[in-house]
């Protein structure tokens, strides 16, 4: 059962690792409305922390916070029920993987059906890109 947790190791934090990650140095980009993917592949990690993962909601596309709260919780419940039988499975070992979820839809928000495929479809990308 502990597969499916998302703890505090899992979770992307610190300005210098999401600096790295949006600025210039991630290894793809993806887009599958209403969400897109940032990632980078790690060589280096810690126990528990192979994957790492964010969200970004902007005010700009969820003007209110309850929205940004419910579309934050929705994405990384579906990055929870899909990580392990996605990306665990199909990284190569001794790899690990930043990634980071934008939130790009408008109007009302995405409801939890279309955010989980979105959130699977862009791990699968993940795992089938090719490694530098």
């Amino acid at each position: 059962m502990a597969q499916y947790g998302l703890t505090r190791k899992m979770r992307l934090r610190g300005r210098t690792a999401i600096d790295t990650l949006f600025g210039g140095d991630s290894d793809g980009s993806a887009l599958a409305y209403p969400l897109r993917a940032v990632w980078r592949f790690r060589s280096e990690y810690g126990e528990g922390e192979r994957t790492r993962m964010m969200v970004s909601i902007p005010k700009k596309r969820a003007r209110r916070a309850v929205d940004r709260v419910l579309l934050r919780r929705r994405v990384r419940e579906a990055y929870r029920l899909c990580r392990a039988e996605a990306l665990e499975a199909g990284l190569p070992e001794g790899t690990g993987v930043d990634v980071a979820f934008v939130y790009v839809g408008e109007g009302a928000p995405a409801p939890y059906a279309v955010l989980a495929e979105r959130v699977a479809k862009l791990l699968s990308k993940i795992v089938n890109t090719p490694q530098k």
